[in-house]
């Protein structure tokens, strides 16, 4: 009977040293092999994703940053690989954010990350599959609408070049990158013949501040968040349909239209709706925003 308290000696104990031949094959030792056989491509440098340009390690089946399954046959060339154009979310100030394969999250913590007080954490979803982009909202608290209309809870829908997405207020619109610089080619690439010369007009004033120059017309310059105002001031503190200002032979005038936050004029506050004429060193206050309305000489 064995004694479970005793050392049993096994000849295939791991942990004891075993006597006899040395082993055939030294790890030591630097092995000579088959060379690998000129028919065969070897990868040696990194592979470039032709959607997202990122660089992949040599050899990996998929891309690390946007998960498109690379074919086994390369192209000869992976660096010279043409650029593959991502749809994108185009802010009012001209932001980008691309919309990468797959689903994406937009929100303030998202994939399309919009750090805006009225869009929430995980505002809403866009699908992009083949060319086709779904947008789903989740449930946010100020709601998501495309061209104006809100969507309800679970329903998707399909959004296409040119179309306005809402987050909570945050307009942006789906383009191409560049799109919006490309220049128009009348039908038939032929050369139009223009009824009149053109004419340069100049506008009449111009309102500074915040870093910019917004052109005035004269007669009304509505002001407000949106984009389709004649000027379009983007910040959480100004509402969509802010104020007036409006330019006339006999001087400039100031309107508040009713906005949340309200309109200061030298530190003071404007009645909603009251028309007040401005003075060359009036200070306009939206919100923290300073402007000043400048007449052109």
């Amino acid at each position: 009977m064995n004694d479970l308290g005793k050392t049993q000696a096994l000849s295939n104990d791991p942990n004891r040293t075993q006597l006899g031949a040395p082993p055939t094959l030294d790890p030591n030792k630097t092995m000579m092999g088959t060379a690998p056989t000129l028919n065969a491509t070897i990868t040696i440098k990194p592979t470039q994703c032709p959607v997202c340009k990122t660089f992949n390690p040599a050899g990996v089946m998929f891309c690390v940053e946007c998960g498109l399954i690379f074919d086994r046959a390369l192209p000869a060339d992976a660096f010279g690989a043409p650029a593959i154009q991502l749809p994108v979310l185009v802010e009012t100030t001209g932001r980008e954010h691309s919309v990468r394969p797959g689903i994406k999250m937009v929100g303030r913590d998202g994939d399309v990350l919009l750090p805006d007080p009225r869009v929430s954490r995980k505002h809403a979803q866009i699908t992009s599959d083949n060319g086709t982009l779904l947008l789903e909202d989740l449930s946010s608290t100020n709601g998501s609408f495309l061209n104006g209309t809100r969507l309800q809870k679970g329903e998707k829908k399909n959004i296409s070049q040119g179309d306005t997405v809402s987050f909570g207020g945050l307009e942006l619109k789906l383009s191409l990158p560049g799109e919006s610089a490309k220049t128009n080619i009348l039908s038939g690439g032929r050369t139009a013949a223009m009824t009149a010369a053109p004419r340069l007009d100049t506008a009449p004033a111009k309102l500074v501040g915040n870093g910019t120059e917004y052109p005035l017309k004269k007669g009304d310059n509505i002001f407000g968040r949106k984009s389709d105002n004649d000027v379009s001031i983007v910040d959480p503190y100004v509402s969509g349909k802010h104020g007036n200002i409006e330019i006339t032979d006999s001087g400039v005038y100031l309107t508040d239209t009713g906005s949340t936050n309200g309109t200061m004029l030298n530190d003071a506050k404007l009645v909603p709706n009251q028309r007040t004429q401005l003075n060359p060193e009036d200070v306009i206050r939206l919100g923290s925003l300073e402007f000043r309305v400048v007449l052109e000489q």
